[in-house]
């Protein structure tokens, strides 16, 4: 198998509009902020979850390029609806039950990094439980996944708003008198924030885990389509804007790092941070950005990019990465 050779690092910007990017469930499940910015933070296990979810469909759909495979961390139920554990589901990927522990142990870790691949790019830490003549034996799997990714930030101050509103259905509902009181509806949004992402993928993990270029390349699919496809109430509104991808040379044990920090937001003229409620209404300085690659080009391989086509870069990002690291190793990216 041709697992991943080359380390590449990850620069995923995206809006939202009027939804909850990354609730806190400890606090009222409002959207995650700096107190001392005024940014929003997405974590990066919700980022994980968008893409898991979309390779999740591409699964059900029976999409050639990952028909076989399975997703590791998802729900699974028993047939009276009872919702696995991890050790439960680690089991699931158990086929020899008459060998020794470390022999079930590595069939799993085996089993889960051939078939599951959100495993081969997240890694995972499994508990186990397996019965060795007729006698329980606990341990636990652990694989350091390739692709980390940091906390998304928003790249400027966000307003949050608190709305209300009535439910569709009573909350209580008199049989005699045929009198109702309906339910009301309170929930916390951010009307507008542009959030930033920043990951590596090493190739040296990639060894461990199996992860290939192929499945990587999926991945950045899922970030950019699964993004789109955020369709639940509190999550519709999401737009992906700019995905770019560093590709270094084999044996090229280097990376730029911190891309998030090398582009900046800036408002149209007229408008504070938190006033911006579209895309149209800023422009993102890439120049950092650009200059960070023009210098470190000769260890580059290759860079990968999709933009969307409202966001406004200064400058053009395109054409200058095309004048000043050559057309040769640009490579756009073709996502709908």
């Amino acid at each position: 198998m041709d697992y991943l050779k080359n380390r590449s690092e990850f620069l995923f910007i995206y809006d939202v509009t009027d939804s909850n990017p990354n609730g806190d469930p400890l606090d009222e499940n409002k959207p995650r902020i700096d107190e001392e910015s005024g940014q929003v933070i997405v974590t990066d296990v919700r980022l994980k979850r968008t893409i898991r979810d979309y390779l999740l469909k591409l699964i059900h759909e029976k999409d050639a390029r990952i028909s076989e495979q399975d997703i590791f961390v998802k729900e699974v139920r028993d047939e009276e609806g009872y919702l696995y554990d991890a050790k439960a589901r680690a089991r699931q990927f158990l086929t020899d039950i008459e060998g020794k522990f470390h022999e079930m142990k590595k069939q799993v870790k085996d089993t889960i990094a051939k078939e599951c691949i959100d495993v081969r790019l997240f890694g995972a830490v499994v508990p186990i439980e397996f019965k060795v003549k007729d006698k329980p034996q606990t341990g636990s799997i652990i694989m350091t996944g390739p692709v980390q990714f940091n906390f998304g930030r928003s790249l400027h101050k966000v307003d949050l708003n608190f709305i209300k509103g009535t439910g569709a259905f009573a909350d209580k509902y008199d049989e005699k008198t045929k009198k109702t009181q309906f339910t009301f509806r309170e929930e916390w949004i951010v009307p507008y924030a542009l959030i930033a992402f920043y990951g590596v993928a090493n190739e040296y993990a990639a060894q461990t885990t199996h992860l290939t270029e192929s499945d990587l390349g999926l991945m950045l699919e899922a970030m950019w389509n699964g993004t789109k496809d955020l369709i639940t109430r509190s999550k519709f509104g999401q737009i992906p804007r700019l995905l770019v991808r560093i590709v270094y040379k084999a044996d090229m044990q280097f990376y730029i790092g911190e891309l998030d920090r090398l582009v900046k937001w800036i408002p149209n003229n007229g408008y504070r941070e938190e006033q911006v409620r579209d895309i149209a209404q800023g422009v993102l300085d890439v120049t950092q950005l650009i200059n960070a690659i023009e210098k470190y080009k000769d260890k580059v391989e290759r860079v990968e990019i999709a933009l969307n086509e409202r966001l406004h870069t200064s400058p053009e990002l395109l054409i200058e990465l095309n004048n000043r690291i050559g057309k040769d190793k640009i490579q756009t990216l073709e996502l709908s």
